[in-house]
């Protein structure tokens, strides 16, 4: 049988509705793990030094395909030059360098782009239109993660043209994340952005937990934040890119070439409202809002 190699950025257990996903998508192509494919499952628990490390173990592996969701597109470039790779990202698969387009990738890499840095100002917008009045907004960013400079700069240029204000607040660890609250609330910021980022998705009980401890209005970057107990979430949907992954490795898997499999981008985005959480935290939902939203959790 063949072996793939799959090298997340986070934890199975934080991730495994995902996986479940490239699973699906896995079995849309024709290929059941333990049936006619073999999976190798690395996990670098948000540890960035330990991807070189895994990717060369699933090199050594000789595995046809690794699949790279939420892997830095710098740790990508680092990984293979021959094996066949399939990623998911949030940043520009081009301007990064990855692939040379996205319709003719090139080289040995292909997969999905979620489009998550274009999408923060969207977020920004939403969240003023729940609170019109708000001026001191908060950012949770992880700067070890390298789109975070273009996350903060396009933020940071939405905030002044509504006349508000972004605290950008770093933190790469459990710890940092608690600091980082503590001096949202000490620097009275009226609202959060949380940044689409893998330490943060793997960590989201812990922040949502802290947001509604000190009773913080928050967007979050996908549905499974809001369905956690979140305010507002708005994004393409994570389980979709996932199963995406699933199908162009076994499409890779039946001997396509990845130079010759466009880059998929996301072209849906959804918006998920809890009117209950936003309830408990005292705020109304503007009727606006909760027409567009694609989901309302009651």
């Amino acid at each position: 049988m063949p072996v793939m190699g799959f090298l997340g950025a986070g934890s199975p257990e934080a991730t495994a509705n995902l996986v479940a996903a490239f699973r699906k998508g896995l079995d849309e192509a024709g290929y059941v793990e333990g049936r006619n494919v073999v999976i190798e499952f690395r996990w670098a628990h948000n540890d960035t030094d330990r991807l070189r490390e895994l990717a060369a173990d699933l090199v050594l592996r000789r595995v046809a395909v690794i699949v790279t969701p939420g892997v830095t597109p710098l740790a990508i470039k680092t990984l293979s030059a021959t094996v066949p790779i399939v990623f998911t990202t949030g940043g520009d698969p081009v301007q990064a360098g990855i692939v040379a387009s996205l319709n003719r990738p090139g080289g040995n890499v292909t997969g999905i782009s979620y489009m998550n840095i274009e999408l923060g100002p969207k977020r920004l917008g939403l969240l003023h239109e729940l609170l019109p009045g708000a001026a001191r907004f908060a950012l949770l960013v992880d700067p070890n993660y390298p789109i975070s400079a273009s996350i903060v700069a396009d933020l940071q240029a939405a905030a002044s043209t509504i006349g508000s204000q972004i605290e950008v607040l770093p933190a790469t660890t459990s710890r940092e994340i608690d600091a980082a609250f503590a001096s949202l609330v000490q620097k009275h910021s009226e609202a959060l952005l949380v940044s689409p980022m893998p330490l943060f998705y793997d960590r989201r009980v812990q922040i949502l937990t802290l947001a509604a401890r000190h009773a913080i209005p928050a967007i979050y970057p996908a549905r499974e934040w809001a369905e956690a107990g979140g305010m507002i979430s708005y994004g393409s949907s994570f389980a979709d890119m996932y199963r995406h992954a699933g199908i162009y490795a076994g499409r890779v898997l039946k001997g396509e070439k990845p130079a010759e499999l466009p880059v998929l981008r996301a072209t849906t985005f959804e918006l998920i409202i809890n009117l209950q959480t936003a309830r408990t935290l005292g705020f109304d939902v503007p009727a606006t809002l909760l027409a567009r939203a694609d989901e309302v959790i009651e």
